[in-house]
């Protein structure tokens, strides 16, 4: 059974005293709403003023600032706090004391934005840690919202090793350091880095002071460069550079070692002042030379892998750590001169011979050539005197062309050999690099590995047929083709070529012949063995001249004796025949 709660009137209530305004017989109406309005504080529109967060949810906070009616701010504009709580104060601007519907509007960001530029300064000058809301992210960096105004965070400076994922600090509210003020452009930058960098400089320290060249330690793969690995040693970074992670060629470090990746280092150097610490990886293996298998000797067969290619050769690398170099000399048996890119490329994998090998210096030549044998070996068999081939022109001289029938068997075709007829002045007229060329061997050089080789000769020598053809004195047509000091070239028939001095140019009207004029030349000289035929054109008239002066000289001879004849006619006519006996027998008498 519950106890019934009775309200009972006042009895002695002056209630005539109530309705004319007074209250208790003491004060007025006015003046307990004069005391009560003097009670609250007295604000003013667009004024900034603390306040007290009485109530708080995912959505509003409620402010109490001493007045009439709390107001309501969005959670929203206190992101950059997430401890926010009741009971915390807070700066508010009041937009507006009363809306329509009687609500005191308050904004916590504009209140943050009205001092913002003072507090900001004032941090940089005091050097504070302040709190920041990381916005968003942009080109380097990060937005960070401090005090309502969107400063910069260069992404350099938002922890003391690299970001790989920036998007996961959007969103986040962290503490920060003023570190630069533009004030001509309202300009800020901030760091986190720079908050924990004077903690870890003591760390470096004191790790620095009990380091020890030789010491091994457990580092984390911070950071992977194309020059080397930086390691995270516990709050101080050591470098492994690409040449120590490994006793064989690595193009990069990935190749090697991963992000994040635990692994053991050996300090071979440190510097006090600049806190350089250079870390080896391959120190802790053994070298691969030591390991090197001891019947490995010179002429051993061995397999390898193409790691680095120059002009002039290529290092195979036979183990790791353990490489050999092929000199272009000894990739081929060819005397040409050729790069080892014609051979091969990095990559390959490739078999060569042991030429020589120094283990103390570490070191080792290879040849590849050696693989096959020396062409030169049995060169009188292959390729005997008189044998016919075909060969590939590889280079040209003012005195011939190098030839090659195959790889390393060079020949040369001096320039006298390339044709019977053609007076040719340089061997590009008459073939050309690459191109295909039949020879003959016409000496072995052994010594000097190189053969003496002949084209002409695999043809008839037509100059013993030009010997019955171009007689001294005959005469044929021939076209100038081609004007020197000396005189002139003239093509003749069957293809060959005479030569005529300027005197022998000389035409009958006493003018000089010119080039591309067909004319009658003489053969005035012809040299089967220097396979010369000297011309004149002159000659031809010059000829003809005396031959008609002799000619008149004789019949004028013949005429003169005509009229002598009939003085010495008598006597003969009186001759007897007696006397033709007597001079028979005196003949006869002589010739006895």
């Amino acid at each position: 059974m519950t106890e019934e709660v009775k309200n009972s009137p006042i009895e002695d209530f002056d209630w005539d005293a109530y309705e004319k305004g007074e209250t208790n017989g003491e004060k007025s109406r006015e003046e307990l709403t004069k005391t009560y309005d003097e009670s609250l504080n007295t604000v003013k529109d667009k004024e900034v003023i603390e306040g007290t967060i009485i109530a708080l949810n995912k959505r509003e906070a409620v402010v109490n600032i001493g007045y009439k009616s709390d107001g309501i701010i969005p959670v929203s504009e206190f992101r950059y706090n997430p401890d926010i709580k009741v009971g915390d104060v807070v700066e508010v601007f009041i937009e507006n004391q009363e809306d329509s519907k009687g609500q005191l509007i308050l904004s916590h960001r504009k209140a943050r934005a009205s001092r913002s530029w003072e507090r900001v300064n004032e941090a940089l000058e005091k050097d504070e840690i302040i709190k920041g809301y990381i916005k968003c992210r942009t080109k380097g960096g990060m937005i960070v919202d401090v005090f309502g105004i969107e400063a910069f965070l260069p992404g350099s400076q938002i922890d003391v090793k690299p970001i790989r994922d920036y998007d996961i600090f959007v969103g986040k509210t962290m503490e920060f350091k003023v570190v630069k003020i533009n004030q001509e452009f309202k300009n800020v930058v901030v760091s986190h880095k720079a908050l924990i960098e004077a903690e870890l400089e003591q760390q470096k320290r004191e790790i620095i002071a009990k380091l020890e060249k030789g010491q091994v330690l457990e580092g984390t793969v911070k950071n992977i460069t194309s020059y080397g690995v930086f390691i995270d040693l516990g709050g101080v970074d050591g470098l492994i550079h690409i040449t120590d992670l490994s006793w064989g060629r690595v193009s990069h470090p990935e190749e090697v070692v991963s992000l994040d990746q635990k692994l053991n280092v050996v300090i071979l150097d440190f510097d006090d002042e600049k806190k350089r610490i250079a870390l080896g990886l391959k120190q802790l293996q053994p070298h691969p030379w030591d390991a090197l298998s001891a019947d490995l000797k010179v002429g051993d067969k061995v397999k390898g892998r193409v790691v680095v290619m120059a002009d002039y050769g290529a290092f195979v690398e036979i183990a790791p750590g353990v490489e050999g170099l092929i000199h272009v000399s000894e990739m081929s048996w060819s005397q040409h001169l050729r790069s080892a890119q014609d051979f091969m490329k990095v990559g390959d994998e490739i078999e060569a011979v042991i030429l020589t090998l120094d283990r103390d210096e570490r070191k080792m030549s290879l040849g590849l050539k050696q693989l096959k044998k020396d062409p030169w070996e049995d060169i009188e068999i292959k390729y005997p005197v008189g044998s016919q081939h075909t060969a590939k022109v590889r280079n040209f001289t003012n005195f011939g062309v190098f030839v090659e029938i195959e790889e390393g068997v060079d020949g040369l075709i001096h320039i006298s050999d390339l044709s019977w007829t053609k007076k040719i002045k340089h061997p590009s007229e008459f073939t050309q690099i690459g191109a295909d060329i039949q020879v003959q061997v016409l000496e072995i050089d052994k010594d000097n590995r190189r053969l003496s080789l002949g084209h002409k000769q695999l043809e008839e020598n037509p100059w013993d047929v030009f010997e019955t053809v171009f007689t001294l004195g005959s005469i044929h047509e021939g076209t100038i083709i081609e004007m020197l000091d000396k005189g002139a070239v003239i093509a003749l028939p069957y293809g060959v070529e005479g030569f005529a001095t300027p005197k022998h140019l000389v035409k009958e009207d006493g003018s000089q012949a010119q080039v591309d004029e067909k004319l009658n030349f003489k053969v005035i000289e012809f040299n089967k063995d220097s396979k010369r035929i000297i011309l004149s054109h002159s000659r031809i008239f010059e000829d003809e001249a005396k031959a008609e002066k002799a000619e008149a000289r004789k019949a004028k001879r013949q005429n003169s004796k005509k009229e002598e004849a009939p003085m010495l006619s008598t006597p003969i006519e009186k001759t007897t025949l007696g006397d033709l006996e007597a001079l028979a027998a005196l003949k006869e008498k002589l010739s006895k």
